[in-house]
């Protein structure tokens, strides 16, 4: 955990600076990829106190509203995430199968507004994991521990299918067809002809490997998330399968915190016009440290200089017009 959290805040906190610093405005693929790194961000910076709560051998020593506020902050990526990247692989499906519609949806305004929406709504879908957390004395453990106090016994089961259903298989089917789609054009040789279809191209791969990183990501924390609703329903016996599954859940969620910290590198390896942003906010930023700060003016300073100047200016932007 100390490891993602170190690797995962640098690289994400790199991707948002570099959406942020740089001159030209985000395209609609930059801002949904921007809120899904800020997400990874927001996650990432909580796992520093589970990391301690486990070294502590459950002992939490944060109060009841850290117990709160830090599971609300990595349940919050759990719906966030998937959700930005159902819209970028929506936008891809807009931008090269519907070319010539939808033209308003695909507005950086129309992106923004959409990206309010899933943050409401991962916020939304969150709060029951979050409300029912507790700080109580465990006397299993001998500890006071950070724990789920379900209001119901089916409370589990239906929290699982959920994070199953709405987490997963809803957004995930929406992403399959409009991959689908969009490999079909990428495939056709006749739609290479259109400039627009190329240009789109270059941000689609990037895209697409994002889209399938993710899946191999959280596709195991999800499957065990549903062989735990079984377990939850007494359908396996014994203590080994018990056993299985909790090692299974454990093993999982890390693979799937772990791609926080891939994406970021997505982004360097695939995205060639991130890469270009990032090379034109770093000289950007090394021009403006190195730029010399009130530097007094000359002696020799007059009138003359500065009509001399701005005639030779003139004379540069029609040379280069």
């Amino acid at each position: 955990m100390w490891f993602i959290f170190a690797l995962g805040f640098i690289e994400n906190l790199f991707v948002i600076l570099v959406f942020v610093l740089h001159k030209s405005r985000c395209t609609v693929a930059e801002i949904y990829l921007g809120n899904m790194a800020a997400a990874d961000l927001i996650f990432v910076s909580g796992l520093p106190f589970w990391a301690i709560y486990i070294a502590n051998k459950f002992y939490w020593p944060f109060g009841g509203f850290m117990c709160v506020a830090v599971n609300s902050l990595i349940q919050l990526n759990n719906y966030s995430s998937i959700y930005f990247l159902m819209m970028v692989s929506i936008d891809r499906y807009l931008a090269l199968v519907k070319t010539m519609s939808f033209g308003r949806m695909r507005s950086p305004w129309c992106a923004k507004v959409n990206c309010s929406i899933i943050w409401i709504f991962a916020i939304a879908v969150s709060l029951p994991k979050v409300v029912f957390r507790r700080v109580v004395f465990v006397p299993a453990l001998n500890t006071t521990a950070c724990i789920i106090i379900p209001p119901a016994v089916g409370w589990h089961v239906a929290n699982n299918l959920i994070t199953n259903i709405v987490g997963f298989v809803i957004p995930v089917a929406a992403i399959a067809f409009c991959t689908f789609q969009i490999i079909g054009v990428l495939r056709n040789n006749a739609m290479q002809q259109f400039k627009e279809i190329n240009n789109e191209k270059k941000a689609t791969w990037l895209v697409l490997s994002v889209l399938l990183v993710f899946i191999i990501c959280w596709l195991p924390f999800h499957v065990f998330t549903f062989i735990d609703t079984f377990d939850t329903l007494k359908v396996f016996e014994g203590c080994a399968a018990a056993l299985a599954i909790e090692i299974g859940n454990q093993i999982s969620s890390y693979i799937a915190y772990s791609n926080s910290c891939i994406n970021p590198l997505l982004y360097v390896m695939v995205g060639n016009h991130f890469r270009k942003k990032a090379k034109e906010v770093y000289w950007q930023l090394l021009a403006r440290i190195k730029s010399p700060k009130n530097q007094p003016m000359p002696r020799n300073y007059s009138g003359v200089t500065v009509r001399t100047s701005i005639s030779m200016g003139q004379q540069n932007l029609i040379i280069r017009a």
